[in-house]
This record gives structure tokens, C-alpha cells and sequence, in this order.
């Protein structure tokens, strides 16, 4: 578990996984690092009251970095990635270790499932449910079983890990979608079980949430340009969408018909939001179509604004795991 700022969370997300039906045996790593609350605290105490829950620093506070730490002071065969607020079913590593062996797959993960208590967070969760918000990733949208480009947090074979040289600590963002890249590239296979559900609890405001996908689309940029070919049509919609808006804005003075661009695009986000919004409430159904928007305006956003200085260095990939693995 990469752990930061999870004083609410911990100690409840902990005991979901050492009550998992599983009948092989545990252990939680929690990397935690420069909590602004309690974190520290409650992870000690967890730690000290259970033989099976082992702590290590991550002193940077970032996620690629604690997971590689955390994989280090791992001991066992398989490794299951969990944050630190998520809440994983009672069957989740059993459902997972079963589809390893029966896939023969590298990694599996199953479905994020948003939801929501307040109506933006049960706006957001429609949203990041649904192929409007979305796209198609399975991940979030559910579909069949089967192979996939990547999955929701995962459940790894260690010599997987070992093999590619774990996390990628430049990846600030997007790093599983990285990892799970050069998994597959080397012969690898990442299975999405839509058995494994894990609840995830979405952003709480539209800055926050557009604060999170201004970075997802801003390290998806950083990710295409360290793997040549990674870009699809999906990826590429959002920042396409805002270009076309932004032109049809800037061009409207001297040829009114630009404004049809923007004005076709929220015309179908409404639309697009009475069909998703099935099921809403009105509060939340209200919010529905300022959630698509932020979401989209900010993930194209985050990668049109991508800084060439986030790129990648060439030089060869070196992760503290695989420092570790070589006894650096």
C-alpha cells in the first residue's frame, strides 16, 4: 500500500485485506509517506498490534516510489497493489490468485467502482462509469473477461515485477499504465476479471476533479512520448475536442458559425447526460453535465499543456526496485 494522508482510511482498508478469504498466507507493506495528519501513527499502531503488517518509509511521498519500496520489503510470490482508502471484497486476492493460475497472466485486476455519497461524488461516479466520461476502458466501464492494455490497481506475479524492474519512479502519474506496457511488451499478459471489484470513493469538488485529470492527461502525454505507438483515438478525443472548441471561440468574432463547436459539444454532453443519468438523483443529475465537461476540458488540457520537460531521459530505466534486486 502507498500510503499518504490516509488517517481516515487506513486502519479500516488494512483490515479488509488481513479478513480476505484466502486461505494462503499474508502480509501488508504499507510505504508511508509525509503524511500532513495522523498516518504515521495509526500505521505503527496497526503494525505493532499485527505480526503480519510491516512498515517502510517513503520519504518523497510519491506513488511509484513507495510501491517500489514497498515490493522490496515484500516476501511473498504475489504481489497486490491496494491504496490506502481502497476497500477490496472479501473474495478479491483469492478471485485474483485463482485467475492467475488459470490464465497463466502476469497481472489481473478487475473494475474501479466509483461510487459516490454526495451528488457531485455520485455525479463523478456515473461519469467515470460510463463510455461518455470514460471511453471504453473495462477497468471502469466493466465488460467481459479477458485480456487488457491495463487494469485498476492489480494483483502481480513477483518475477513479473522483478523481470520488467518494477514501477517507473519518473511516472508522477500514470505509472500502472506504464508498468503494465512493459509487461506486456515483454511477452507478458494483463487479464481484466470483472469478479474483482474494488469501491473507489471519487473526488469531492469540480478542483479537485479537475485538478486529477488535468494530470492524467498531462502524464498520458508523458507515457505516448516515452512509448511510441501507445496513442489511440480515445486518448486523443479530449485534446481534439478542446483544440476545436478553442478555434471555433477565437474565430467567432469574424465568423459567427465557430461558436456552433462548443455549442454542438454541450449540446451533447446534455444529452449525453439525460441518457447516462438514468437512475440519479436531480441534485446529482444537475451536476452531471459540469462533471463531463471538467473532465474532459481537463484531461485534454493537462495533455495539449504536457511540457517537453517532463519528458523521459534517455539514458537506461534504473527503479529502486531493481537497485534492490541487484544489490545496489
Amino acid at each position: 500500500m502507498p500510503v499518504l494522508n490516509e488517517e481516515r482510511h487506513l486502519a479500516e482498508a488494512v483490515r479488509q485485506v488481513l479478513a480476505q478469504q484466502y486461505e494462503g498466507p499474508i502480509e501488508v507493506v504499507l510505504s508511508i509517506g509525509p503524511s500532513r495528519d495522523r498516518t504515521q501513527e495509526v500505521a505503527d499502531a496497526i503494525a505493532a498490534a499485527d505480526p503480519r503488517v510491516v512498515v517502510v518509509p517513503n520519504p518523497t511521498g510519491r506513488t511509484p516510489n513507495a510501491l517500489n519500496a514497498a515490493i522490496a520489503a515484500s516476501r511473498n510470490p504475489i504481489i497486490a497493489r491496494v491504496d490506502g482508502h481502497a476497500m477490496l471484497p472479501p473474495d478479491y486476492l483469492a478471485t485474483a490468485v485463482e485467475t492467475l493460475e488459470q490464465t497463466g497472466a502476469d497481472n489481473v485486476g478487475g473494475v474501479m467502482a466509483a461510487e459516490g455519497v454526495t451528488p457531485f461524488e455520485q455525479a463523478v461516479a456515473c461519469a467515470m462509469t460510463s463510455k461518455i466520461g470514460v471511453g471504453n476502458a473495462r477497468f471502469h466501464t466493466g465488460g467481459q473477461a479477458g485480456p487488457a492494455d491495463t487494469v485498476y490497481l492489480g494483483v502481480f506475479r513477483r518475477e513479473a515485477l522483478e523481470r520488467v524492474g518494477g514501477y517507473d519512479e519518473h511516472f508522477q502519474r500514470a505509472q500502472d499504465w506504464e508498468m503494465n506496457h512493459r509487461i506486456r511488451e515483454t511477452g507478458g499478459l494483463v487479464f481484466f476479471q470483472p469478479r474483482m471489484r474494488v469501491s473507489y470513493r471519487p473526488r469531492p469538488n469540480a478542483r479537485a476533479l479537475a485538478k486529477q485529470y488535468f494530470h492524467y492527461g498531462r502524464w498520458r502525454r508523458v507515457v505516448s512520448r516515452t512509448h511510441q505507438g501507445t496513442i489511440n483515438l480515445r486518448y486523443l478525443a479530449p485534446p481534439a475536442a478542446v483544440l476545436a472548441m478553442l478555434l471555433g471561440i477565437v474565430v467567432s468574432p469574424f465568423f459567427w458559425p465557430g461558436l456552433l463547436v462548443p455549442g454542438v459539444y454541450l449540446a451533447a454532453i446534455l444529452a449525453g447526460s439525460v441518457l447516462t443519468g438514468r437512475g440519479l438523483s436531480a441534485a446529482a443529475l444537475l451536476r452531471l453535465p459540469l462533471v463531463y465537461v471538467t473532465m474532459h476540458v481537463s484531461w485534454g488540457t493537462g495533455f495539449l499543456t504536457s511540457p517537453p520537460s517532463l519528458s523521459k531521459p534517455r539514458p537506461a530505466r534504473q527503479t529502486a526496485l531493481s537497485q534492490n534486486l541487484r544489490g545496489d
